[in-house]
């Protein structure tokens, strides 16, 4: 691998896909984040009603699980990474030091909420955020937060307690980082099987998930004025607009990256599909905005009417247009 001698800080969408772009391109991959992302195979959603996060809040997912877009991109371009986890957290950075004395670029997953460069506001319960540690200063150590436009430091202790929080998705100290990067990859082969594994993910997923889960969502919120109170359901719809756009990139955001992916896919392939199924993908994506964006003005305006029929229809809107997208790309692939 023809490693970079001077790691190079990038800010970038998502922090999974972001970190693993970052240490590819460190070991001599130029790849994008779309691309990544895309590969992988990343794209997805989930209403889990029956998981609970922070209380009583249902999972909502608009990605696929936190650690398989790093499964995803070692099986479709061969890449291979070192991946460690641990039980002992002295352990766990004694290794992370070694490994930055020997000037290697390591992905670490934390929780936002310890890490104390972000605002207070930002710094939510979610451990399943990824960043790269490249390096040790004056006893701290040098971050590359892919949600930050500079590089950034953390103190051991602090970066102990993010690499180590309890809770759903717990990250449980874990580190990885390239130990194999072909010179050379074949994308045109490539893509169709990642747009096909993404359309089976989409389209034959039962709900809660895939496309039938997002109406799944619209049906649950329709129908929950006759079961919960009235600060129950704005509390759910200000978790359902912080999940979707705040935590990562967000349902809308996701959808974006996408239709990067395909509008990259077709500057590869020339397929015409590719280019209008992209275009079709920035409109599913505004009208995820426009759902979480009428969650949030809901939650915050305590005396404004809550119009849950309204607020579904927009949800549906946004699942018909995803729908349609796959929908044209399993008959044009």
């Amino acid at each position: 691998m023809k490693v970079k001698d001077q790691f190079e800080h990038r800010n970038y969408a998502h922090c999974e896909t972001g970190t693993i772009v970052s240490l590819l391109r460190h070991h001599g991959l130029d790849i994008s984040e779309p691309m990544v992302f895309g590969l992988a195979s990343g794209l997805m959603f989930a209403f889990l009603p029956f998981v609970k996060m922070m209380g009583s809040m249902p999972v909502i997912a608009y990605r696929s699980i936190p650690k398989s877009i790093i499964r995803g991109i070692q099986r479709r371009l061969g890449v291979k990474f070192e991946v460690r986890r641990y039980r002992n957290e002295e352990k766990a950075m004694e290794d992370l030091s070694e490994l930055i004395d020997r000037k290697q670029a390591v992905g670490v997953q934390t929780s936002a909420f310890w890490l104390p460069y972000f605002p207070r506001e930002m710094r939510i319960p979610f451990n399943a955020h990824n960043i790269v540690v490249y390096g040790k200063e004056n006893g701290e150590y040098l971050i590359s937060e892919p949600a930050l436009q500079e590089p950034t430091r953390i103190k051991p202790q602090d970066l102990k307690n993010a690499r180590f929080a309890k809770g759903i998705l717990a990250p449980k100290g874990l580190l990885y980082y390239p130990i194999y990067v072909p010179e050379k990859i074949d994308f045109n082969s490539l893509i169709p099987k990642a747009i096909k594994r993404t359309n089976f993910m989409l389209l034959g997923a039962p709900p809660p998930c895939g496309v039938r889960g997002i109406f799944y969502l619209a049906h649950y919120l329709e129908k929950l004025g006759r079961k919960k109170d009235e600060k129950y359901i704005r509390s759910l719809l200000g978790h359902i607009a912080l999940m979707q756009e705040e935590v990562g990139t967000g349902g809308g955001g996701f959808r974006f990256l996408y239709a990067a992916f395909l509008a990259e896919a077709y500057a590869c392939m020339e397929l015409p599909v590719l280019r209008e199924a992209s275009r079709k993908m920035m409109e599913a994506g505004n009208l995820w905005r426009n759902f979480a964006l009428v969650c949030a003005r809901t939650f915050k305006r305590k005396d404004s009417e809550i119009d849950l029929p309204h607020i579904a229809n927009l949800l549906r809107m946004a699942g018909r247009a995803e729908k349609e997208v796959h929908l044209m790309l399993r008959k044009g692939m």
